[in-house]
């Protein structure tokens, strides 16, 4: 790899170079970014083998019927089943992938849109939400895939919305005046400030309490309270008694009763928003461009938003003609999960173990699916460079290194991987280093390569 768009384009916008890829990407960096784009991969035939969400959430409602030690088992088996299994899968899709650029569109949108482990009812079945509600949609439209991840059965249970009650629904009143109807506002809440229009939106409180009487009845299947011997199944589900009947009042807009349609509009309604523009816009710039996104290009993208419909092939095209992006080509630093894809496929290591790829993954606490808040992962250079975060990488990277094949020499990787931005100081480290798997480990640990 000699040019410095190349380096960009395989780093910024894909997840590493891999053997073979500066020659594919030489002359056309943008044109290779596009293509992807174009091509639309389809879902890996390596995750095509993992059970869809529905089959093992219902395992899960059928423990819990039986009792919390059942329930207790049927999850543990669920992660180690499904859960483990899956992220291990992914993670080696995304290391050997002829198409990065898409793939990081994955790992953007599914952090946009995260759900966490942290709920065992769901969490064996997340990679699964991941595959069914975020994947087709990356090149979509951003309606579709709101309306994918708001209705999928993990975010419904993550965000404490499957029992969600309006206070005249049917259910509420059956309970009685002793008892307070749960109308449940996280989803709602979550929808506005972290999915849609961002803390800044201009949303009051009514607003999110309109949208949470909207969603309420948005719930999943498993045991409904009083039908014990009812169907199970993993699927979403729109319970109308618990659904809050008459108008909803959202954003100074009234919608009408229309049962499960109420949250549709809505949802549509968030999407074309000006404000969702804006916040998209902002992250998308700020994962591409700078920890700083420049205002200039914040706005381009989110004119094109817009004018889309929130198209966003489109938007990543515009994304892909920023000329901000191909600027400063260390802008960023590698999340600690990008750290191990790149550093995989930098040496060509394109086809490791399910144990290889979680156990650094594990070290850095960045295992997928495991982000502390809705809010994802942050995407600041201060999120990943503490002191204590990078000695753990240097001390993995060391290890790696040392195990590498004796084959592989410092040059082939330097070559592949920062010698466009390899600063004379790091040359010279390279050069002088006793052996060529510290050599090696030299070039992963260094700025340049831990910065993207």
């Amino acid at each position: 790899m000699k040019d410095i768009a190349s380096f960009i384009a395989l780093n910024r916008f894909g997840l590493g170079a891999a053997p073979g890829d500066a020659a594919r990407v030489a002359g056309n960096p943008r044109g290779w970014l596009g293509a992807q784009i174009k091509r639309r991969p389809a879902l890996p035939r390596a995750l095509a083998r993992f059970r869809d969400s529905d089959s093992i959430l219902t395992e899960i409602h059928r423990a819990k019927r039986a009792g919390p030690e059942a329930l207790q088992a049927s999850t543990d088996a669920g992660f180690h089943r499904h859960f483990t299994p899956e992220v291990a899968a992914r993670t080696q899709v995304m290391i050997a992938s002829d198409t990065p650029f898409a793939e990081r569109m994955v790992m953007f949108w599914s952090n946009h849109f995260s759900v966490s482990n942290s709920d065992l009812l769901v969490g064996p079945a997340i990679p699964a939400y991941e595959r069914e509600a975020i994947r087709p949609h990356v090149f979509g439209t951003f309606a579709d895939m709101l309306k994918a991840v708001s209705s999928h059965p993990c975010m419904i249970g993550y965000l404490d919305n499957a029992g969600s009650m309006g206070p005249q629904s049917r259910a509420s009143r059956k309970r009685g005046q002793t008892q307070t109807a749960p109308l449940h506002e996280t989803l709602a809440r979550t929808i506005l400030e972290r999915h849609t229009l961002g803390p800044d939106g201009g949303y009051t409180q009514q607003d999110v309490t309109g949208l949470a009487k909207a969603l309420s009845g948005w719930s999943h299947g498993g045991l409904t309270p009083g039908e014990e011997d009812g169907p199970i199944h993993g699927r979403f589900e729109f319970r109308h008694d618990f659904h809050e009947p008459g108008p909803k009042h959202v954003l100074g807009r009234t919608y009408a009763e229309n049962g499960l349609h109420e949250g549709v509009a809505l949802l549509d309604t968030l999407a074309r928003h000006p404000a969702t523009a804006q916040t998209i816009a902002t992250k998308l710039v700020r994962h591409f461009v700078h920890d700083d996104p420049p205002a200039g290009a914040v706005a381009r993208i989110a004119k094109v938003f817009q004018a889309s419909g929130g198209d966003l092939a489109a938007v990543s095209a515009a994304l892909i003609n920023l000329d901000e992006a191909w600027e400063n080509p260390t802008a960023k630093v590698k999340s600690h999960y990008e750290l191990v894809l790149a550093t995989y496929r930098a040496t060509g290591q394109t086809r490791p173990g399910a144990q290889e790829v979680l156990e650094p993954l594990h070290l850095f606490g960045q295992l997928p699916f495991t982000a502390p808040s809705p809010a994802g992962w942050g995407d600041r250079s201060g999120d990943w460079i503490a002191p204590e975060a990078l000695m753990a990488r240097i001390e993995w990277l060391r290890g790696f290194a040392s195990g590498l094949p004796s084959t592989l020499y410092p040059e082939t990787v330097l070559r592949n991987s920062i010698n466009p931005v390899a600063q004379q100081a790091t040359r010279d480290w390279i050069t002088q280093a006793p052996s060529g798997d510290r050599a090696i480990a030299m070039i992963l640990a260094s700025p340049e390569f831990q910065r993207r």
